[in-house]
């Protein structure tokens, strides 16, 4: 792979960890969207099998990602989504 690509599998692999930390989709709708266009892999920056993707370094993660982009609204919700797992844990 070059360098391109693989900035584009990063890409690819923040927008589905926060459409699944924002709940917008489930693991499954990613999975199915990528087997209908019969790709065979789909990204994330966590072992989804493991966990679900709301971790507070997982999240912070996908934040610094957001802030690289300037995509601040996203990394507001992430913020609040982070803050009430982090609370509910107390």
């Amino acid at each position: 792979m070059d360098f391109l690509e693989d900035l584009e599998i990063y890409r690819k692999a923040m927008e589905n960890a926060y459409k699944i930390i924002t709940k917008e989709r489930t693991l499954d709708d990613v999975y199915a969207d990528f087997e209908e266009n019969g790709i065979e892999q789909f990204h994330l920056p966590f072992n989804p099998l493991e966990e679900d993707g709301r971790s507070p370094d997982i999240i912070d993660m996908v934040i610094e990602y957001y802030t690289s982009t300037e995509e601040y609204e996203k990394c507001a919700k992430l913020v609040q989504i982070k803050n009430k797992c982090l609370s509910s844990k107390i």
